[in-house]
């Protein structure tokens, strides 16, 4: 298997599309290392989970935001398995609220967990992998910073800040073998669309041509095809998994 003791680092892993790809991975034989902000009982589940499927795991209550803790997990990470060889960038969360309505502190939080942590854990890998000449960034954005949302101008931003970020470090670090691509989720079945009100998903769902939310399952696909040798020629681009939401 072409994943065989490679080593991942997901950001946001303990549910949702985070959890779907760490499980992806494992499966087809990579170690995994992730972050968790607060449920330790989910993160422990799923380092079990993960070594069932003969995986090595390890987690960390880390805040993404946190450039230091970013700094100090891949510290700990190169420590125990030598080296890096992916990066998924998924920590996300959601504040919506119309402009207007929007505190500051809506704003910081989303840009922070969102945009910042991409920074951080970037940051902090980017050196190993242009040293060993080999790795792939991949950057989990939404259909939201492409088109917008009305109701989420800061997740929006976030999102499409994502997008730029993609393009801009593959520019950069295409030289030294290293990949950086994203991929823009649509409405997918996670924590973060179960809260939606039921006549908001109904109306969404009539935008959608394939007329269905996706699956993290599906997602996790997609991101191990760009991880994977089959897209080293790949780089700077966004796939959208959206069921043509974005079209």
């Amino acid at each position: 298997m072409q994943f065989k003791d490679k080593v991942a680092i997901i950001t946001g892993g303990t549910r949702g599309i985070g959890k779907a790809i760490a499980l992806e991975l494992a499966r087809n034989g990579c170690n995994v290392a992730f972050n968790y902000n607060k449920n330790t009982d989910a993160a422990n589940l799923l380092v079990k989970e993960l070594a069932s499927m003969g995986a090595k795991a390890l987690s960390f209550q880390v805040n993404a935001a946190s450039f230091e803790g970013a700094k100090n997990l891949v510290k700990e990470v190169k420590d125990k398995f030598g080296k890096i060889d992916f990066l998924v960038n998924n920590a996300g969360i959601t504040r919506d609220k119309l402009l207007a309505l929007m505190a500051e502190n809506d704003w910081d939080e989303v840009i922070n967990t969102n945009l910042k942590s991409v920074y951080n854990f970037s940051k902090a890998v980017i050196t190993q992998m242009i040293k060993q000449r080999l790795g792939s960034i991949l950057n989990i954005t939404s259909v939201s910073g492409i088109m917008g949302m009305a109701g989420q101008v800061n997740y929006s931003s976030s999102k499409a800040g994502m997008i730029g970020f993609t393009k801009a470090l593959a520019k950069e670090v295409g030289k030294a073998n290293v990949t950086v691509n994203a991929i823009a989720c649509g409405f997918i079945e996670t924590d973060m669309t179960a809260v939606l009100p039921q006549e908001y998903k109904d109306k969404m769902i009539e935008m959608i041509p394939v007329k269905r939310f996706g699956k993290p399952e599906e997602v996790a696909k997609a991101a191990l095809f760009l991880l994977s040798d089959d897209a080293r020629y790949i780089t700077g681009h966004v796939i959208s998994v959206d069921g043509g939401l974005a079209i």
